[in-house]
């Protein structure tokens, strides 16, 4: 059985950034100890903008520029890199809160093996539970699993409110 890690924008925006939170600050280093204890493929995405932010969708509803690309924000928190520093793992960047490109990218290294699938990350709420559904649907058979302490959203609330959404579509929610 192959194992995957799905570490979803530990970026500095989310962290301490733009749109950091007490709670994402909470979780850096339950995360980065996931990281470096994980014995399997690693997956790591970006949340990825650039300088016409504003003028995007996305823009439009939260005006915070956040992940411009080649800016200090849109880069790991360094206790993350600091974590992956050993690792070998695959970088993936995204323009939505969803990536579509990973499904495809843990297929190619996935083959033919049975394989589950964990992912941690920011924001609980719109990244993570976004990845995790799409996931589900792209494997609906795998064992999908959210670690709750290595996981943290906009509110706590919203945080709670997306880890119970995960569940009512059958991927495990762990370390609650």
């Amino acid at each position: 059985m192959k194992h995957i890690l799905v570490v979803v924008d530990i970026q500095k925006d989310f962290v301490d950034g733009a749109l950091g939170t007490t709670e994402a600050i909470a979780i850096v280093d339950s995360a980065a100890k996931k990281i470096r204890e994980f014995d399997g493929d690693i997956f790591v995405t970006f949340d990825t903008h650039f300088d016409n932010y504003m003028d995007t969708a996305e823009g439009e509803k939260l005006p915070v520029p956040h992940c411009i690309k080649g800016t200090d924000g849109w880069e790991l928190n360094e206790k993350i890199v600091e974590a992956l520093a050993e690792k070998n793992y695959t970088s993936v960047e995204k323009i939505t809160f969803g990536s579509t490109k990973l499904p495809k990218l843990i297929n190619e290294v996935a083959g033919d093996a049975d394989f589950d699938v964990t992912l941690i990350g920011l924001c609980t709420d719109i990244c993570v539970v976004s990845n995790a559904l799409i996931l589900k649907a792209y494997f609906p058979e795998n064992e999908m699993y959210v670690d709750a302490n290595c996981c943290a959203g906009v509110t706590v609330e919203s945080h709670k409110a997306a880890l119970e959404t995960m569940k009512m579509c059958q991927i495990n929610v762990v370390g609650e």
